[in-house]
């Protein structure tokens, strides 16, 4: 059987989908304008909690850090946004947990002493040193929010679609491209 899944930016036709963004393309947007600030922040924030300051070497490398690897973590969040449903096997604040081992290599190559942590977030984010990692999309920036939700709530409303007994099957829905 031929997989003619269609792309989420173009509703199907004949559908009461309104023009406009989807929340593929808003979210993609949001994470675009913030990731980068949120990457520089995560060290900044961090060494002035525990040193008291972020020294100015450590702010630039902070800077820098996100000036390169913002784009790259945009990126593979928007390639996971742009995959059908059904192929995606993590979500894009998984992606976003990930990209906190680039803080945490600058955080520990700058010396900057490790919080102590809970034991679950020891036990589930080990790599995490720093506790660096969001629990929910505002932890990286309000804005993220609502548009982290309406992309949840719209990617289970695809899912459930395509599973209901009679209902559309994943051909008649769109993808997330």
């Amino acid at each position: 059987m031929a997989d003619d899944r269609r792309d989420a930016a173009t509703p199907d036709e004949g559908s009461d989908e309104l023009p406009g963004p989807t929340p593929v393309d808003t979210l993609v947007e949001i994470v675009a304008r913030v990731v980068p600030g949120w990457l520089e922040r995560c060290v900044v924030v961090t060494a002035e909690r525990q040193l008291g300051r972020c020294p100015d070497t450590l702010r630039a490398d902070a800077t820098a850090m996100a000036t390169v690897v913002g784009p790259e973590v945009v990126a593979d969040v928007e390639r996971l946004l742009r995959m059908d449903v059904d192929d995606q096997r993590g979500t894009p604040l998984t992606v976003l947990r990930e990209a906190v081992r680039h803080p945490t290599l600058l955080l520990a190559a700058a010396g900057v002493p490790e919080p102590s942590r809970d034991p679950f977030a020891e036990q589930h984010f080990e790599a995490d040193r720093y506790d660096l990692s969001p629990a929910a999309w505002a932890d990286i920036d309000p804005e993220l929010h609502d548009a982290g939700l309406m992309w949840g709530a719209w990617k289970a409303a695809t899912v459930l679609r395509r599973r209901r007994p009679g209902g559309a099957g994943p051909s008649a829905s769109p993808t997330m491209r």
